[in-house]
């Protein structure tokens, strides 16, 4: 994963990441909750990042976390986005889809 656009922000090192993941396993949304749900701790607990469930709460092999994270620098904000990113594609019982990252980027 790169870095964000631009370098240094001022002083704001903040980016949230969005997973979508197909949970092939499931058969009901208490199986998939069996399966978002220890990546969602984990992520939580392990990286002290907020994360949050955030769509297809309604379909049993779908579902989408995003995970936001405040650093103090450019540097160490990589190098989390990169550890999460890794966990999470590494977890049993899930594929994902596709990983996307928003920055947040300081107004003038």
């Amino acid at each position: 994963m790169s870095g964000p656009p631009g370098g240094e922000n001022g002083g704001v090192h903040a980016a949230a990441l969005r997973f979508d993941l197909h949970v092939p396993a499931s058969r009901s949304l208490k199986a998939k909750r069996a399966a978002v749900r220890p990546i969602v701790d984990t992520l939580r607990h392990r990286y002290h990042v907020s994360v949050a469930e955030v769509d297809h709460q309604d379909l049993w092999q779908r579902a989408a976390i995003a995970v936001a994270v405040v650093a103090e620098s450019d540097y160490h904000l990589t190098e989390v986005l990169d550890s999460l990113e890794r966990f999470v594609r590494s977890a049993a019982d899930v594929e994902v889809l596709d990983t996307t990252a928003a920055y947040l980027e300081p107004e003038d």
